[in-house]
């Protein structure tokens, strides 16, 4: 079974047209999550706590698109 894992994580940006963090020292992880629904689920809930910082941003990250399995290296691995 394949597993598909993301990442959902937030914090304040400088400006809310840019996806650049105002202090990435206090980004919030909010989990690792083995599916796609269950990752939106976390980034649903997060995203509402903020709702009235208009600075505040949660995304998700498809952490397994980071990874080709198809390949003995992926480029990732390459890099170390």
């Amino acid at each position: 079974m394949t597993q598909r894992l993301h990442l959902v994580f937030g914090g304040e940006l400088v400006d809310p047209q840019k996806n650049i963090f105002r202090d990435p020292a206090k980004i919030h992880t909010v989990g690792y999550f083995p599916d796609y629904k269950s990752a939106y689920d976390a980034w649903k809930s997060a995203a509402q706590s903020t709702v009235d910082n208009a600075h505040m941003r949660y995304f998700i990250a498809h952490l397994h698109r980071l990874r080709d399995e198809e390949k003995a290296a992926s480029p990732t691995e390459e890099l170390g």
